[in-house]
């Protein structure tokens, strides 16, 4: 299963209590009322669990986690640079 599936999936069980015939990729999650800055929080917290990555306070943003689409994409992105990190190809 791929990182947008895995999101789409928690997002759809949590906050949509599994009607994901509104969510788009491009759908804003705070416009929409879909999820609200407490429920942004949940979401983070489950990121981290799940994909074993920590997100800083200054990554808190709308581009990183307002919709199922910029989500799947900073996580991918995320991701990236810890398997960069242990192969050690990270510049400093």
């Amino acid at each position: 299963m791929d990182v947008k599936q895995i999101i789409r999936e928690f997002i759809v069980e949590n906050f949509l209590f599994g009607d994901d015939g509104q969510l788009k990729e491009d759908t804003s999650f705070l416009e929409s009322g879909m999820i609200d800055s407490t429920g942004i929080l949940e979401l983070v917290s489950f990121l981290e669990e799940r994909f074993g990555i920590k997100i800083e306070d200054e990554e808190l943003v709308p581009e990183h986690l307002d919709s199922l689409f910029n989500v799947a994409n900073y996580v991918k992105k995320k991701l990236g640079k810890k398997v960069d990190v242990f192969q050690g190809n990270i510049e400093t």
